[in-house]
């Protein structure tokens, strides 16, 4: 029987490992989590600049093609004026 309890012994330990958390396993579970977020954060950062900017410069290109499309209009009046001062100018 003691055989049997040695070898047990022995086995048990391969079997069922020693699995309480020792300071190096919190202190790489730290250093993961550190360097998980040393990359995650820059990325994140990083696209939410890009959104903000893309949505900024979409804003100004359609006040661009609103203020370009202002302007033709403006042009065209303008053109008709003139046309019409010199008619009139023609005619009296």
């Amino acid at each position: 029987m003691n055989d049997k309890s040695a070898l047990l012994d022995e086995t048990q330990s391969i079997i069922t490992p020693d699995e309480t958390m020792d300071s190096r396993f919190l202190r790489n579970v730290f250093i993961g989590m550190v360097v998980v977020l040393g990359v995650v954060f820059p990325k994140i950062f990083i696209q939410t600049q890009i959104y903000f900017h893309s949505r900024e410069i979409s804003t100004l290109n359609r006040e661009h093609d609103a203020l370009k499309e202002e302007n033709r209009i403006i042009r065209a009046k303008v053109e008709q004026m003139i046309y019409k001062s010199k008619i009139l100018d023609t005619l009296y």
